[in-house]
């Protein structure tokens, strides 16, 4: 390496710059993924509030049709909120539970897809069937939340918890024989709804 440079080499190299050439296809596509164009987090995350509280109402008001379209989705958020609220209410009432709730809901989701599968002409999705079985655990909810202040070991327990039983057996077949096109068989449906959501009964009693 040289120990003198040329003052006029050094002038010469002061002045040059790289400058490097972009093409006109790159300079389009930049800017263009601005964040008014990008969908909201909830919707790519497949959260729907809206279709959260139409299937809620759909399962509190038993008379009311069900929507085969919103109910066909496997919506996942529901049902999680609800087993985690059933094992939150249950802790509260000194029954720390939250492994009976979540061992019996896979057991009974399982059982549930096989039997409907054999049932049903249509093709049916195991989320479908987790979806809808979720969402009609809310009245179960609702009854475990009272037996944070009442005890349910009573007459009047056991008749909550029996209509609890029918409200949730009902909604579920409800839904399931309109989304799944089994017209005629909802009293098939209901019996082992009504076996399932008698498990998530004693478990809330006792």
């Amino acid at each position: 390496m040289p120990e003198f440079l040329d003052p006029s080499m050094e002038q010469q190299y002061a002045k040059q710059f790289y400058q490097p050439e972009m093409h006109s296809e790159t300079m389009d596509g930049i800017g263009t993924g601005t964040p008014a164009e990008e969908p909201p987090l909830l919707e790519e995350l497949g959260i729907n509030f809206n279709h959260i509280c139409q299937k809620a109402l759909t399962v509190l008001n038993p008379f009311k049709p069900a929507d085969g379209n919103i109910m066909n989705e496997t919506d996942l958020t529901g049902p999680i909120l609800f087993c985690i609220a059933l094992g939150v209410a249950l802790m509260m009432a000194g029954k720390a539970h939250f492994g009976y709730v979540y061992g019996t809901s896979a057991m009974s989701c399982t059982g549930m897809y096989i039997l409907l599968s054999l049932m049903s002409s249509l093709t049916v999705s195991f989320g479908c069937v987790v979806s809808v079985l979720g969402y009609c655990l809310l009245p179960m909810v609702v009854i475990s939340a009272l037996a944070v202040f009442y005890s349910l070991q009573g007459v009047l327990g056991t008749v909550l918890v029996s209509l609890g039983i029918c409200w949730c057996s009902f909604s579920a077949s409800k839904i399931f024989i309109s989304t799944l096109a089994m017209e005629g068989q909802q009293l098939l449906v209901a019996y082992p709804c009504a076996l399932l959501y008698g498990v998530f009964a004693l478990l809330t009693v006792f």
